[in-house]
């Protein structure tokens, strides 16, 4: 194919600038000057040769020497993604960064360019080769296991995943082939002396056991540890259940969100924070289809949620958002055209960081999904408050928040001062007539 890159007039590099739509005026100004000087420095080094591995590595040893180290990430980045748009057009034949982010399983451009930059950079891009997926002396074993959970019906992703840190770090320790399960266990727990990693470690020696004896009948399951368990509750920390005022402080710091460039942004975490609040949503789940244990659920919302998603629905509309049903309830102007679950946990923790409710710095403080337990905590003091009876409800409640079973539900039942207030008044009401009633018949009795 003959190559349409370099050219003379940069119209190449005038498209990808159109292409990314970018909103600030300044960032085509200095995109179009990096790459130009990119596409200056091909045409000298290569001088009509294919654009390959040695000249992105030319260039950044140049750049290296003018630039600083996190400037560089970030100007290759933007190269890699300009040799990506050039490929796709057929301006050229293939680009050399995305071939070695193929090669050498990463996702990102960040860590192929540090090889590259490295003394030794073949030698720095073979540590980057991802590791086997269950390529240890036990990993044929755990992926039987796991294959053989998943066609029986269970997701069982947590397990696997445990199966797949252990299976790594087997391999990255060779000198543990053969030792028996207990010596195995012993190795990775010493790795990480914290009562989580004890506890992973623990349970992971659990489900390589109940592995092991489908072929090796002799094999023991380890019991589980009591008190690492109780040790282990007692550290993590306790639900926060959002006062009112909270949540009222969170709507208005969220209506109020700085955002010059994305003006529907401020509406959608506000709308975001209100199905949180309204519906106990888990973050990740806007678009309630194929959740845990993959159902899907329809659910019943108060008059107000369904004025705050048409003022959404409308503002998104008139931003220009497209009105397909599949398209992404939280639209926003980007390429992808939609919030991830990571941009969207960031920018919520950040409202929750300019509201004043969580500190500046750390992760202490409330949660997103401290959210969902005040969803609960409010349903719960709601039914006292009515007379219903909560424990007749909560199949119903566990059905609302997509649960299994209400065994899940009970992890969300928050004790307030106020829950307590009403439960000891309803048993007051109710409970203690019934206990006074048996007194005097017993003393008839007597």
């Amino acid at each position: 194919m003959k190559r349409l890159w370099p050219d003379a007039d940069e119209g190449c590099i005038e498209r990808f600038i159109v292409e990314l739509g970018a909103r600030n005026a300044k960032t085509p100004v200095v995109y179009r000057c990096i790459l130009s000087g990119f596409q200056r420095f091909v045409t000298q080094y290569d001088r009509g040769r294919s654009l390959d591995q040695q000249t992105i590595e030319a260039w950044l040893r140049e750049r290296i020497a003018q630039w600083p180290l996190h400037i560089v990430f970030h100007r290759a980045r933007l190269v890699d993604r300009f040799l990506d748009f050039l490929e796709t057009e057929g301006s050229i034949a293939s680009n050399p960064l995305h071939e070695l982010r193929m090669q050498y399983g990463q996702r990102t451009t960040t860590p192929i360019v540090r090889a590259l930059l490295s003394s030794s950079s073949e030698t720095a891009l073979e540590a980057l080769r991802p590791l086997p997926r269950f390529g240890s002396f036990l990993g044929p074993l755990m992926l039987y296991h796991v294959t053989l959970m998943r066609d029986m019906g269970y997701r069982y992703e947590t397990p696997a995943n445990r199966f797949l840190y252990f299976d790594r770090y087997l391999q990255k320790n060779p000198h543990l082939d053969g030792q028996p399960l207990a010596v195995l266990l012993q190795e990775w727990r010493a790795i990480c002396p914290t009562p989580e990693h004890a506890w992973q470690c623990q349970e992971l020696g659990r489900d390589v056991a109940k592995a092991w004896r489908r072929f090796e009948p002799m094999i023991s399951v380890p019991k589980p540890d009591l008190r690492l368990r109780q040790q282990l509750e007692q550290q993590r920390r306790r639900p926060h259940i959002y006062t009112e005022q909270e949540v009222q402080l969170l709507l208005e710091t969220a209506r109020r969100f700085p955002s010059p460039y994305a003006p529907l942004r401020p509406l959608s975490l506000y709308t975001m924070l209100v199905l949180a609040y309204c519906t106990g949503l888990r973050l990740g789940e806007i678009d309630i289809r194929e959740v845990k244990f993959f159902k899907s659920r329809t659910l019943p919302v108060p008059k107000s949620v369904v004025v705050a998603l048409r003022e959404y629905l409308h503002a998104r509309r008139l931003a220009g958002g497209p009105q397909q049903a599949e398209s992404g309830l939280f639209w926003h102007q980007q390429r992808a055209g939609r919030y991830s679950y990571v941009m969207t946990e960031k920018l919520l923790v950040r409202v929750l960081r300019l509201s004043g409710v969580k500190p500046d710095r750390g992760r202490l403080g409330p949660r997103i999904h401290d959210l969902r337990h005040t969803f609960v905590a409010n349903r719960m003091l709601a039914w006292y408050r009515e007379g219903v009876n909560p424990q007749a409800r909560l199949p119903y409640l566990a059905t609302y928040l997509g649960h299994r079973d209400i065994n899940s539900t009970l992890v969300y039942l928050t004790i307030t001062n106020e829950l307590l207030q009403l439960a000891g008044a309803r048993f007051r009401a109710f409970g203690a007539q019934s206990l006074h009633v048996d007194e005097g018949v017993d003393n008839e009795t007597d």
